[in-house]
């Protein structure tokens, strides 16, 4: 399901992830730079899937809209401002660290790069990842990134 961001599809999109007893809500950022490769970020050793290569992502606070809370985790987690949020790429269900059923939602997300260098918090390191460097990420978030080309293609 490819669709621009609207009120209505992220209630929908809510309402759906309640009636499947998603009990946690997360975000992740498709952000691409003007060669089409896209920012990964790598979890450091030490964290819950540590090691695992992810886009920027995170949990979705009280009283958060989806897109607040993907304009928060990007700036928290990568130090760039979300300028717009683009397309819905689909979503991808787990358990958290905590055992909570937990559903990831996509968006596509254009970000100021000229003017905000990548700045980690939580990661150790970044990657500008190029189409043979993308597999480095689960199979989930490849079905994402898959969704994402067709979608610039």
């Amino acid at each position: 399901m490819n669709a621009p961001v609207d009120a209505a599809l992220l209630g929908d999109l809510l309402h759906a992830a309640d009636a499947d007893g998603i009990t946690k809500h997360v975000v992740g950022a498709v952000i691409s730079n003007a060669e089409g490769k896209v920012l990964l970020l790598h979890r450091t050793a030490d964290d819950y899937l540590g090691g695992l290569w992810e886009l920027p992502s995170g949990g979705v606070d009280a009283g958060e809209t989806l897109t607040e809370a993907l304009l928060r985790e990007v700036a928290e987690e990568s130090g760039l401002t979300v300028t717009a949020v683009g397309v819905y790429l689909g979503h991808f269900d787990y358990l958290s660290k905590s055992g909570k059923k937990t559903r990831q939602f996509n968006f596509t997300a254009h970000v100021t790069h000229d003017s905000d260098p990548v700045k980690l918090t939580e990661h150790d390191a970044h990657l500008w990842a190029d189409r043979s460097e993308q597999d480095r990420v689960s199979s989930a978030v490849q079905a994402v990134l898959a969704t994402w080309r067709e979608e610039v293609a």
